[in-house]
């Protein structure tokens, strides 16, 4: 006897109240509803429904396995759904938010070539440096640059990158190289915005963990401008691999106390949940994860 079946069978009658009608949703026999449902009771050794003339309830055993049978068959049902979403077509509309520069210079390049994958799939995309709430929101997958340990969205980890102190060589030269932490109080300093420690920055060193205050010259909301500002010798940044490795490479910046590293972040793909995800989603994961396997040299 298919122990699913007898759980399906069971469940229907509980939610329709009587065994006709859910001989009924389920297109099945009375006589064959009333067998599962005796079957079980006899397999079990116990009785899982009271039967009146006029109405059905539950024992108390009855409650507790109509609870855990709901559970397995609702698992069993995404499980299905999952694969099923596998098989299908990506298709639709497609509403994706990711960190502006980041979504310039790293996926703006890339959204041809998905597209081309996936001719079916409609892009929405959404650029901003502001935390979004992907639920209220209704964005079906966001990129993060964060620590997301404590998260409650499901993510998918696509890369690192490392947050680095830097400078131009011209600006160096003219005004020093700082050596440790504490001396960039005596440097212009561009601040971004958004870093989650203000304008206090933070580094683990040689001794351990180092912090200090810096007095900015310029605020802003945007790493581009923090970057464009250091290669004009403005002054010093904190910024991502992501954004100045290139500079970094070429030697337009140069990486300023090596000794005294401040955070890595994770670069996420994050969507709301594991139940029913899409073709689409699953289609845009799968193709980010693959673009950014293995990628840091520049970063």
């Amino acid at each position: 006897m298919d122990r699913f079946l007898e759980m399906q069978t069971f469940n229907a009658v509980v939610e329709a109240g009587s065994f006709v009608k859910a001989a009924n949703a389920l297109d099945m026999s009375n006589a064959a509803v009333s067998r599962y449902v005796v079957d079980m009771e006899t397999r079990l050794g116990v009785r899982l429904l009271h039967r009146t003339t006029r109405r059905l309830s539950l024992t108390e055993e009855g409650q507790v396995f109509y609870a855990r049978s709901k559970e397995l068959l609702a698992e069993l049902q995404e499980a299905e759904d999952e694969i099923t979403s596998r098989r299908d077509a990506a298709s639709g509309l497609l509403r994706v938010n990711a960190p502006f520069t980041f979504g310039i210079l790293h996926l703006a390049p890339l959204w041809g070539e998905f597209k081309a994958l996936h001719p079916k799939v409609s892009l929405d995309i959404t650029l901003a440096d502001r935390l979004v709430d992907l639920v209220e929101e209704g964005y079906d997958v966001a990129i993060r640059i964060a620590m997301l340990e404590n998260s409650s969205l499901v993510s998918k980890r696509l890369a690192t990158t490392r947050i680095v102190v830097c400078a131009s060589p011209q600006y160096l030269a003219q005004h020093g190289t700082p050596q440790h932490p504490s001396e960039l109080t005596n440097h212009a300093i561009i601040s971004y915005s958004y870093l989650s420690t203000k304008d206090e920055w933070k580094f683990t060193g040689p001794q351990g963990p180092v912090s200090v205050k810096t007095n900015p010259c310029i605020h802003t909301n945007s790493g581009d401008t923090c970057r464009a500002a250091a290669l004009t010798h403005q002054g010093v940044i904190l910024q991502p691999t992501f954004l100045v490795g290139k500079d970094l490479a070429d030697g337009t910046l140069v990486e300023l106390m090596p000794d005294y590293r401040s955070v890595e972040l994770g670069i996420y793909a994050v969507y709301p949940t594991r139940k029913h995800v899409s073709a689409k989603v699953r289609a845009l994961i799968d193709f980010l994860a693959a673009h950014f396997a293995g990628r840091g040299p520049e970063w």
